[in-house]
């Protein structure tokens, strides 16, 4: 199961430092194990959120997830983001940007700084978007109900996700932006976008659910019908495919918001756009292997707090994203809060199954002792 689930992993991890020691000698080997430890620290709670998603997601989306969504993640946001990102702020073509990364790495570096506002805004407000959508809404099961009822509860109130984070950008932006202008559209693109994608795939989702009743009432009947049917996929296939279509958009964009913290942090430790896509892209491999590990293991239906822990880490992540904008946030901050909400949440979980079996056992053997007893 290891094996099988990491394996692919584990041929990157021995490829990609078998490249950096070629390319830089040991201290290139040592700069991408390092970055590599620090995506995969900084991106768990997004493997935890991408399970949840990807269990929703056919067998054939799932496989496209971990194929054409390894490329884009490794080297579309690793490799080509920041290219793209330093190419429009600087106005140079991506091979200047390329050739600037390379020659002129501190110049490069500056330029994606000078940027970075930008990026934490749109990322900050898409992964805001998603924390509270998802503690506004009302659930059976809560971690902390002390502070999930009352959220919960006035989340009923109809669009509140986007009034709170539309008055968080606001507020951050007049307060520690120095462009407030590009830092609100940017923000406001991160929302628009988490609703645009979010929206498109509840719809999808919900109308391969309608056609799926739909094939259940006819059944009879489509048995009984006439065997020149129309060729091709039906309408139940069209609309899951559409459906897991925005649902891999959607875990894209999703691990796009989560990466950017690490594309900018990794500067802290490298300037070398080769090292940095190299060891972010170990890293973003393990968080896909671990993904898949909690969707096949059943992970987050066995611990039921690991969903709501991994949400607050989003929540967490975001505030730094935005607190970032205007003051530096350590890495060591933004990765520490993460890991820490799911290690309490994973314990939590453990905690609550170990008591709910003592319970079952105590209730078995009472009703063992009423039963021997009218035996009696």
């Amino acid at each position: 199961m290891i094996l099988r689930t990491f394996g692919w992993s584990f041929g990157v991890t021995v490829v990609g430092l078998l490249i950096a020691l070629l390319y830089d000698g040991p201290t290139g080997l040592a700069l991408v194990a390092v970055l590599a430890v620090l995506e995969i620290s900084l991106s768990f709670d997004n493997a935890v959120v991408n399970a949840k998603v990807l269990d929703r997601m056919s067998a054939f989306w799932q496989k496209i997830f971990l194929t054409v969504g390894i490329a884009i993640a490794v080297f579309g946001m690793r490799l080509v983001f920041p290219l793209l990102i330093v190419g429009i702020t600087a106005k140079l073509s991506p091979y200047e940007a390329f050739d600037l990364a390379l020659n002129d790495s501190h110049r490069y570096h500056q330029l994606m700084n000078d940027a970075y506002p930008m990026i934490a805004a749109f990322g900050g407000m898409f992964l805001m978007m998603l924390f509270l959508d998802f503690v506004f809404e009302e659930r059976a099961d809560k971690w902390l109900p002390w502070l999930e009822r009352p959220l919960a509860r006035i989340g009923k109130l109809d669009q509140l996700s986007v009034v709170v984070a539309g008055g968080a950008l606001a507020f951050v932006s007049w307060l520690s932006a120095d462009d407030p202008g590009n830092v609100m559209i940017a923000g406001v693109l991160g929302m628009v976008t988490y609703i645009l994608v979010n929206g498109l795939g509840e719809l999808f989702s919900e109308a391969s659910e309608d056609d799926d009743e739909d094939d259940e009432d006819g059944g009879e009947a489509g048995e009984a019908g006439e065997s020149g049917g129309r060729s091709g996929p039906s309408s139940l296939a069209l609309a899951t495919g559409k459906a897991g279509f925005f649902l891999f958009l959607y875990l894209e964009v999703l691990d796009a918001s989560f990466s950017f913290d690490g594309v900018i942090g990794a500067f802290a430790i490298s300037t070398d756009p080769i090292v940095i896509a190299l060891g972010l892209g170990i890293g973003a491999m393990y968080i896909r292997s671990l993904t898949v590990f909690l969707v096949r293991k059943g992970t987050l239906h066995e611990y039921i707090y690991l969903e709501h822990g991994a949400h607050w880490a989003i929540g967490a992540l975001a505030v730094c994203m935005l607190v970032s904008i205007g003051h530096h946030v350590p890495e060591w901050i933004t990765g520490g809060l993460g890991a820490g909400l799911i290690i309490a949440a994973f314990a939590s979980s453990v905690f609550r199954n170990r008591n709910e079996d003592s319970d079952s056992s105590g209730a078995a053997s009472g009703g063992d002792k009423q039963l021997h007893s009218s035996n009696v």
